[in-house]
């Protein structure tokens, strides 16, 4: 294959990886047919197609898979080269890619953010607001935000947040219609909604932890959802008890409409971490960016 169809690889990797091609023109500046005529041109060339297509998703082939796997660490290593070069100019520049949870979005990372991205003009900054636990390495993200025990070993992990408390609410009319619990078993006679982990599908587990131990409640109800504003919005309508972190519920407690319960057994734990691959150095802006985020007592 000659040089100037790496244009095309490039294109593949972005539609594999956005899994549509109406977000993957988006994010290349370019048409949708012109995108779709640019694969259809390398499937040709290749002979064999890389992608399935349906009316509503694109997903690779096996042929597809094997070359994002072969390719992928190869285009990482181009732009990092690239990005590299920002060392010989007299500001930091380039583009650097985040999954973080909304509540670290809110709380931590926009209000930084701010005066950051004010101060260094050539710095790019795109978050991933996602719940779930994206795998930066196959997503090809520079770094991710998720809480200190949810980090992997095999990462770098900066800590960017204070600790963080998980407490039991609800609304005042619904403790009028249900007795407040008194223990972790009074839990199971409760009316609690859940949340569901959107990259693994399982339920959490409350955590709780007295004298020591460490407490895990599955807990039951009616309402199911994945995402923590949503599970605010619930509690704030009555329809049960939630497991927030404090700071996201306190302004509530605060005017009286919710109550908090089972104090005594939701301890803090290690809050909000920025994680990364060690596998190459970091560019300037990146290290700038690690520096601006970083947690001081």
């Amino acid at each position: 294959m000659s040089r100037e169809n790496f244009n095309d690889l490039h294109a593949f990797l972005m539609v594999a990886e956005k899994g549509s091609f109406t977000r993957a023109a988006a994010e290349l500046g370019v048409s949708q047919s012109a995108l779709s005529h640019t694969i259809r041109g390398l499937e040709e060339r290749l002979g064999i197609r890389l992608l399935a297509r349906t009316t509503r998703s694109v997903s690779p082939t096996e042929a597809g898979e094997r070359l994002i796997q072969s390719l992928g660490p190869c285009f990482e290593e181009i732009q990092f080269g690239l990005s590299s070069l920002s060392e010989l100019r007299d500001t930091p520049s380039g583009t650097i890619r985040i999954t973080t949870s909304g509540l670290a979005a809110d709380t931590i990372l926009l209000p930084k953010l701010t005066p950051f991205l004010a101060e260094y003009p050539d710095i790019q900054v795109e978050l991933k607001i996602d719940d779930g636990l994206s795998d930066i390495v196959t997503e090809r993200l520079d770094a991710g935000v998720r809480l200190g025990e949810q980090v992997a070993k095999d990462m770098i992990a900066t800590r960017i947040g204070p600790d963080i408390r998980l407490i039991v609410v609800a609304t005042p009319d619904y403790f009028s219609r249900h007795p407040e619990p008194g223990t972790l078993r009074d839990l199971t006679r409760h009316n609690c909604i859940n949340f569901r982990f959107p990259t693994h599908g399982g339920l959490y587990a409350w955590e709780f932890e007295q004298d020591g131990r460490e407490f895990n409640v599955q807990v039951s109800g009616q309402l199911v959802v994945n995402n923590s504003q949503q599970i605010l919005t619930a509690i704030l309508n009555g329809i049960g008890l939630g497991f927030l972190p404090e700071d996201m519920v306190r302004p509530h407690i605060d005017s009286g409409r919710l109550v908090q319960v089972l104090d005594e057994w939701c301890l803090p734990f290690p809050g909000f971490h920025l994680y990364y691959p060690n596998r190459r150095q970091a560019s300037p802006a990146f290290s700038l960016l690690v520096e601006t985020l970083r947690y001081r007592d």
